[in-house]
C-alpha cells in the first residue's frame, strides 16, 4: 500500500474539510485531524469510500501543548509518509482584548501559530531525507489589513504565519520543499458562527464571499505548483492590492464599509 499521506488540521468542516476532499479526489491518502472525533470519524469513511483512497484521523486539541508531538507519534507509529502538510486549524476569539484572559490569548497563539510551527518543525527532517514535500499555511487576507477591533490578535497572527511561510521557503526551497501561505478573504464556513461574529459575517456584502470550496480548490493549485503565497478570486487579488497602497485612514473608511464590525469602537 502506498505509505505516503497529505496531513490536514482542522479537517472536520469548512476549507479544511475541503481541502482534504480535493486532495483525496487527486488520490492522495490522508490524515486529518481535529477535536470532534466522531464527526472525524464520518468524515473519514466517507471520503475513502468516495475517492477510493486511505483515510485515517486523530483527534486532538491543538491549544494542548503536546499534540503536535501526539500527531507525529501517531503517524509514525503507523508509518505514515506525510508528503503533505496542511496547517489549517484556527479560530477566532470575539471577546476585547482586555477583557479576555492570558489562558484564552495563549490558547488562541498555540492553535494559530506555536503549532504550525511545531508541526512544520517535526516534519520537515522526513521531508528534507526525501528531498520533496510540501507545506501548506492557511493565512487570511486579514494578513495585509489593520488589526481589527474584534479578534484583535487574529490579524498579526496569520502576519507572522505569512513571514513563518516565508522563512520555510527561503531555507529549504533547495531542498525540494515548498511552503504556501494561503490568504482567503471571507469564507462561507462554519468559522464565524463558532468564534462569536456570524453578525458581522451576515453583514459583509454578497460579492465578497466565497464558497470553501473554491478557496481549497484555489489552495491546493497553488500548492502543488509551488507558489509562494495564494491569495484567491480575482476581488480579494485586487483588495490585497489596495491594502498595500493605500493609506491608513483611507483604509479604515474601506474598512468600515467591507467589513462591518470589525473596526467599531468597543
Amino acid at each position: 500500500m502506498n505509505n505516503s499521506y497529505a496531513l490536514i488540521t482542522g479537517a472536520s468542516s469548512g476549507i479544511g474539510l475541503e481541502i482534504a476532499k480535493n486532495l483525496a479526489s487527486k488520490g492522495f491518502n490522508l490524515v486529518i485531524t481535529a477535536r470532534r472525533e466522531e464527526r472525524l470519524k464520518k468524515i473519514s469513511n466517507e471520503i475513502s469510500h468516495e475517492f477510493n483512497v486511505h483515510v485515517d484521523f486523530i483527534a486532538v486539541d491543538l491549544s494542548h501543548i503536546d499534540a503536535p508531538s501526539n500527531i507525529f507519534t501517531f503517524c509514525s507509529e503507523k508509518n505514515y509518509k506525510v508528503e503533505v502538510l496542511i496547517n489549517n486549524a484556527g479560530y477566532g476569539i470575539k471577546t476585547p482584548f482586555h477583557e479576555t484572559s492570558m489562558e484564552d490569548e495563549e490558547n488562541f497563539i498555540r492553535v494559530l501559530g506555536t503549532s504550525v510551527i511545531a508541526l512544520t518543525k517535526i516534519f520537515l527532517p522526513s521531508m528534507i531525507k526525501e528531498n520533496k514535500g510540501k507545506i501548506m499555511i492557511v493565512s487570511s487576507v486579514a494578513s495585509f489589513s489593520p488589526p481589527s477591533s474584534i479578534q484583535a490578535l487574529y490579524g498579526p497572527i496569520k502576519t507572522f504565519m505569512n513571514r513563518f511561510s516565508d522563512s520555510i521557503n527561503i531555507n529549504y526551497n533547495h531542498k525540494g520543499i515548498t511552503s504556501t501561505a494561503l490568504c482567503p478573504g471571507f469564507t462561507v464556513t462554519e468559522f464565524h458562527t463558532a468564534s462569536g461574529v456570524q453578525d458581522e459575517m451576515d453583514r459583509v456584502p454578497s460579492f465578497l464571499k466565497f464558497s470553501a470550496k473554491r478557496i481549497a480548490q484555489e489552495g491546493v493549485d497553488a500548492m502543488l505548483s509551488g507558489k509562494q503565497i495564494c491569495v484567491p478570486t480575482k476581488t480579494y487579488k485586487t483588495l490585497v492590492f489596495l491594502l498595500k497602497i493605500l493609506p491608513m485612514s483611507a483604509l479604515s473608511k474601506l474598512g468600515s464599509k467591507i467589513a462591518p464590525g470589525r473596526y467599531d469602537q468597543n
